[in-house]
């Protein structure tokens, strides 16, 4: 997902170049960089070596480079062309320093390297760049965000150039195009490459810059997407006491990809939209026009949360967390503004896990012995819960437990996820009552569950009777009724019920939820799906214009005036 080229630009401080050294506490070497007679320097030294012998390599090497490539004259003595070698010094306040100080102590700031006639500026532990790539795919109208690693620095405090490749006649040129750790470039610059200067910063000091070109030219954008209409009812930021919340089951690659899902699930849509570059510039793109404060995620491969998801959702103004779905490649993310929650605490389990060794799943676990093939069934499972205690920065006093899962998805497992719905309402209800009293609750996920199912009964009545047919979705054998009960009184499904969140050649209905308490929250706005028209226009999702074979829901909350403090 991500490629391209960069190089490091060498700065001159004044009349000096720059040497940048990397010198960190309880580490045994130090790094010293910089360049000499047009190439990079990068030597890696003992810190508690004298500086005397660096001086001296660096002295011989420029001695050995300057009688590269110079064949001796026939009846010439050596001398007669050997380079009288540079001084090499190293000055602090005009002063040399002793050959004798140790590395770690003498390459500190304001001391100049001095070779020959060549001065550098010492930044000891400069703002630094320590990866910096760009997307291997990049399209017109959609947001394009480096993977940046950044050492001593502020992110906010860094500074990026974009330019874009044109041609005169007298051959290549950059022409400057934006700012900005987001650029998104548009139809005029369809087939040109990018070019990103990144200037490293903090409050006081600048670093090295560091230049990334794309592989690749800007292409041609698939024009309106299903998320285009929904944005109009996002475009400004929540204020207390309102937040945003996004679900969205996002398609794994590791399961778009397969044969299964080309010539079976998805025969209807085009290959190249099945791509992970090409489905991850739709899935940027609309999760930032949101405008979310909360944003649950699931099928999120943990490549595209590393490569892809962080590296933007960084740079839109989120914090994230990822819990990888056990035997899986995939797993769950959920992301908050950092303007507007702080990650208390993490809370996240294995359903089954928790179920076989916690007591306080010890009836339902009773219950379910009963039954060894269901038991076994249920234990199998790698389904996860990630519980994210957050605090609400603009009125510290309030927290949100979110929760975010995606169940188990066979058509006959309604007892497997009526089983997994009790276990985490359970832990739910244990980690709001120990950790964070008062805490309001926000359930996201993929319950892969219709409306009239057991689960939906369980957070929407509280309770669910023996009696329901799910308990016997998967036949006698499987067959364990029980009365669960849950620790909520009853919640609310936030976006109500559509008639899908799920549309495949196959299958068509509501999957997906966000559920709240509502003594806590009220809802003031459900941001519409895309129209049937908009989800069917190339047949069902996932689609040209849909990167995911679910819609997301997009709901605003506002928290309950008796729950103020």
């Amino acid at each position: 997902v991500l490629s391209g080229t960069w190089s490091s630009a060498w700065p001159q401080q004044g009349a000096m170049q720059t040497a940048v050294v990397r010198c960190m506490p309880g580490e045994p070497k130090l790094t010293i960089s910089f360049c000499l007679d047009g190439s990079h320097k990068h030597m890696l030294r003992d810190q508690d070596e004298p500086v005397g012998k660096v001086l001296t390599r660096i002295g011989h090497n420029l001695t050995k480079n300057q009688g590269k490539g110079k064949k001796k004259k026939r009846g010439e003595e050596p001398s007669e062309r050997a380079q009288p070698a540079a001084e090499v010094k190293l000055l602090f306040g005009e002063e040399p320093v002793q050959e004798s100080m140790v590395n770690s102590e003498a390459w500190r700031d304001g001391t100049v390297l001095c070779v020959g006639e060549v001065r550098y500026a010492v930044l000891r532990n400069a703002p630094t760049f320590t990866s910096a790539e760009l997307p291997r795919s990049l399209m017109a109208g959609f947001p394009v965000c480096p993977k940046l690693q950044l050492e001593f620095g502020n992110m906010e405090d860094c500074e990026f150039t974009w330019f874009k490749e044109t041609w005169y006649i007298s051959g290549e040129n950059w022409v400057e195009v934006g700012s900005g750790r987001v650029f998104v470039p548009s139809n005029e610059d369809i087939g040109s490459r990018l070019q990103l200067r990144c200037l490293p910063k903090d409050a006081t000091r600048n670093g090295l810059v560091k230049e990334l070109q794309s592989e690749g030219a800007i292409e041609a954008g698939p024009g309106t997407c299903t998320f285009d209409t929904r944005h109009l009812f996002t475009q400004q930021l929540m204020q207390w006491p309102e937040l945003r919340v996004v679900s969205y089951n996002i398609l794994a690659d590791v399961y778009a990809q397969t044969e299964l899902s080309k010539t079976v699930l998805y025969p209807y849509c085009a290959p190249y939209a099945l791509e992970l570059d090409y489905r991850i510039n739709l899935i940027r793109k609309e999760l930032s026009g949101y405008n979310a404060d909360l944003i649950c995620l699931q099928e999120v491969d943990k490549g595209v949360f590393e490569d892809s998801l962080i590296p933007a959702m960084d740079a839109f103004g989120f914090d994230g967390v990822f819990r990888i779905k056990e035997k899986q490649h995939e797993g769950l993310a959920t992301f908050y503004r950092r303007t507007r929650f702080h990650l208390k605490s993490s809370h996240d389990v294995v359903l089954s896990e928790a179920l076989g060794s916690d007591s306080l799943h010890s009836d339902l676990l009773q219950n379910l012995s009963s039954k060894p093939d269901l038991k076994e069934k249920v234990l199998q499972r790698s389904t996860s819960l990630q519980v994210s205690l957050l605090q609400d920065l603009l009125q510290p006093e309030r927290c949100l437990c979110v929760a975010n899962t995606h169940l188990y998805w066979h058509p006959t497992g309604g007892n497997v996820r009526l089983v997994q719905m009790g276990v985490a309402l359970t832990h739910l209800g244990h980690v709001i009552s120990t950790v964070s009293p008062g805490a309001a609750l926000v359930f996201c996920g993929d319950f892969n569950s219709t409306p009239h199912s057991g689960v939906c009964e369980l957070l929407t009545h509280s309770s669910v009777p023996q009696s329901h047919s799910d308990w016997f979705s998967s036949g006698l054998d499987h067959h364990c009724p029980m009365h669960l009960v849950s620790p909520f009184p009853p919640l609310l499904s936030a976006c109500g019920t559509p008639p899908y969140t799920n549309y495949v050649g196959g299958f068509q209905g509501c999957l997906d939820y966000i559920y709240i308490q509502p003594d806590h929250m009220k809802v003031t706005q459900v941001i519409p799906l895309p129209s049937h028209e908009e989800v069917t226009t190339y047949e069902a999702l996932p689609s040209v214009s849909h990167p995911s074979d679910h819609i997301s829901l997009v709901c605003d909350l506002h928290w309950s005036p008796q729950n103020n403090q």
